[in-house]
C-alpha cells in the first residue's frame, strides 16, 4: 500500500448508509477500528448534526462532523466553524419554492428544520403514493420520515440563524427548471447550490461547500490534504474530492465523481461498500 492516510471523511447517504438510510455493524466497527491506528475519522455530509443521528448511533466516537455540506464543522459536539444565510434570503427562496410547487425545509443552524404549515398539504402530496422509479428509494423514505416526524410546521418563519435550505421535486424536469430560477436569483443575491441527485438541490452560503468544512477540522489537527483519503458518492462531494490527496468513488457513485478519484469501492453502498473498501486497504 503506497498511500496511507492520516484522515478519512466519509460521505453518509449513498456512501456509509445503505438504501434504508441504516449504518450497519461492520462498517461501525471497521471505522472504530481505524481509529485505533491513530487516523482521525471525519462525517462530511449534507446532513444537519442533529440528522446525522437519525442513522447513526448517538454515542458514535468520531473525530470531526462536517455537517450541511460545510456551513457547519463541529469538534467534540461544539462548533469550530459556522455560517448563515440571511433571513432574506431564506424567505426569498421559500416564496419561489412555494409559488412553484417545490418541497422545501429550512435548516436552522440549531433546533429542527422548518416549514411554514400552510404549505404542508402541497409538500405532503408530492411525496404520497407509490414511489417514482427514478427517485432513490433513500432520499424518498428521508423526504416521508421528515413529513410524518421531523418537520416542525410553523406559522411564522422564525428569525434566527439558517445553515441551508433543502429542496425537493420528484418530477426530475420541474426540478430542473426551478434551478434555473434560484440561478436567476443569484444574480440578485449572493449564494451557492448543490445537488446530490437530479431530484434536489441545497441553498448555502457562496464559497461553502464541504472541503471548507475538511479544512477547519485538517487545519485543527494539523494534517495536509494531500495525507487525506475520502469517499463520497454524489456530486456534492465533488469539492471534497478536489480537496483530498486520496479521492474514492463508490460503485454506485455519478460519473463526475469516477472521473475526479483514484479508486473506486468494488461493492455499492446498499452493499456495505465503504466497509468492504477499508477492510481490504488496511488488510493490505
Amino acid at each position: 500500500m503506497t498511500f496511507y492516510p492520516k484522515a478519512i471523511c466519509l460521505d453518509m447517504d449513498g456512501t456509509l448508509l445503505n438504501n434504508q438510510n441504516q449504518l450497519t455493524e461492520q462498517t461501525l466497527d471497521i471505522i472504530q477500528q481505524i481509529r485505533k491506528r491513530g487516523i482521525r475519522i471525519f462525517i462530511v455530509t449534507g446532513r444537519s448534526y442533529n440528522e446525522i443521528f437519525d442513522s447513526a448511533p448517538r454515542n458514535i466516537e468520531l473525530d470531526g462532523f462536517v455537517t450541511a455540506n460545510g456551513m457547519i464543522t463541529y469538534l467534540e459536539g461544539e462548533k469550530l466553524l459556522e455560517h448563515t444565510l440571511s433571513t432574506g434570503l431564506v424567505d426569498s427562496v421559500i416564496q419561489s419554492a412555494r409559488e412553484n410547487k417545490i418541497y422545501y425545509e429550512a435548516h436552522p443552524n440549531d433546533g429542527e428544520r422548518l416549514a411554514l404549515k400552510q404549505d404542508q398539504p402541497y409538500m405532503s402530496h408530492l411525496i404520497s403514493g407509490v414511489k417514482p422509479e427514478e427517485v432513490e428509494i433513500s432520499e424518498w423514505l428521508e423526504r416521508q420520515a421528515a413529513i410524518k416526524d421531523d418537520i416542525l410546521w410553523t406559522e411564522n418563519l422564525p428569525k434566527q440563524k439558517y445553515a441551508k435550505m433543502y429542496c425537493f421535486h420528484s418530477d426530475y424536469q420541474t426540478m430542473k427548471a426551478w434551478i434555473r430560477i434560484l440561478e436567476e436569483m443569484k444574480k440578485q443575491k449572493d449564494f451557492t447550490t448543490s445537488s446530490s441527485s437530479a431530484h434536489n438541490v441545497e441553498v448555502m452560503v457562496e464559497n461553502v461547500n464541504k472541503s471548507t468544512g475538511i479544512q477547519a477540522l485538517l487545519d485543527h489537527y494539523q494534517i495536509n490534504p494531500k495525507e487525506t483519503m475520502a469517499i463520497g458518492d454524489s456530486n456534492n462531494d465533488i469539492p471534497m474530492m478536489k480537496y483530498v490527496g486520496y479521492p474514492v468513488a463508490m460503485k454506485n457513485a455519478t460519473e463526475q465523481i469516477k472521473s475526479l478519484v483514484k479508486d473506486q469501492t468494488e461493492y455499492t453502498n446498499d452493499q456495505q461498500g465503504v466497509y468492504h473498501y477499508l477492510e481490504t486497504f488496511f488488510r493490505s
